[in-house]
């Protein structure tokens, strides 16, 4: 295929690609965002607690390509991803104020593994997951703090995670989120600050300014990803970044 074909496929798939993140990350992060895809900028209001209000690793997941929203979710969002002919399934429960009742929907799924704090995930997730092998974690915001990479690769910023994996034998690489910001907390977590969407890692903020982002970048780099770095300051955590095509 030549390149200007390439291209313009990569361009017709940029164009339908969905991005959905916190409305409070950072401007610049938002700008360059949006030469991905339609950028939609998340919020609600009187759900849950501010810091994570905007999250979408909140209300959103996906397990086996279905993609779950809580049922709380704002209307207009649910209208908008019917008008854009996104199929979703609505869980069971309701997002909460507080802590465990944010976290049915935190989940990190793979090809092989679903991990969670089982005593927490919506009961839609455990029927949607199918074959895969379920790995209980102690953590219920699994999401916000494992980053999923291809073929069983991980970076995790929960200690416990950690050492989960590893009893699994699963590659895993820890961070320190001790320099991540989550305004109204007193750190965010590394999950928290990225994306993924085929070979490339987004990242909401500059590993330059963050104490193990060279473990990451030789971690990422050893993998072959291509980092995005959103803008240049620190990491932020906008409770992740939603692709959808």
């Amino acid at each position: 295929m030549n390149r200007r074909l390439l291209l313009c496929l990569r361009s017709v798939l940029f164009y339908n690609m969905i991005v959905i993140a916190d409305k409070r990350i950072p401007d610049k992060a938002k700008l360059n965002l949006k030469r991905f895809g339609r950028l939609v900028l998340f919020e609600t209001s009187g759900i849950t607690y501010e810091a994570i209000s905007g999250h979408p690793d909140i209300f959103f997941c996906k397990v086996n390509d279905r993609l779950i929203v809580a049922p709380n979710l704002p209307e207009k969002l649910k209208s908008f991803l019917v008008k854009k002919n996104i199929s979703f399934t609505e869980g069971e429960q309701t997002v909460g104020s507080k802590y465990p009742a944010t976290a049915a929907y935190n989940v990190v799924s793979t090809e092989k593994y679903l991990f969670h704090n089982f005593r927490y995930t919506d009961s839609k997730i455990n029927g949607l997951a199918g074959d895969l092998d379920l790995i209980h974690l102690n953590q219920g915001y699994c999401r916000c703090n494992l980053l999923p990479l291809k073929n069983d690769h991980y970076i995790t910023s929960d200690e416990g995670i950690g050492r989960v994996l590893e009893y699994y034998k699963l590659d895993v690489l820890f961070v320190d989120p001790k320099d991540i910001l989550l305004p109204g907390t007193k750190h965010g977590f590394f999950s928290g600050c990225c994306g993924v969407w085929e070979n490339k890692v987004f990242i909401i903020g500059s590993l330059d300014h963050f104490g193990d982002g060279r473990k990451v970048l030789e971690y990422l780099t050893l993998h072959n990803y291509e980092i995005i770095e959103l803008y240049d300051g620190p990491l932020f955590d906008g409770g992740s970044l939603l692709f959808i095509t």
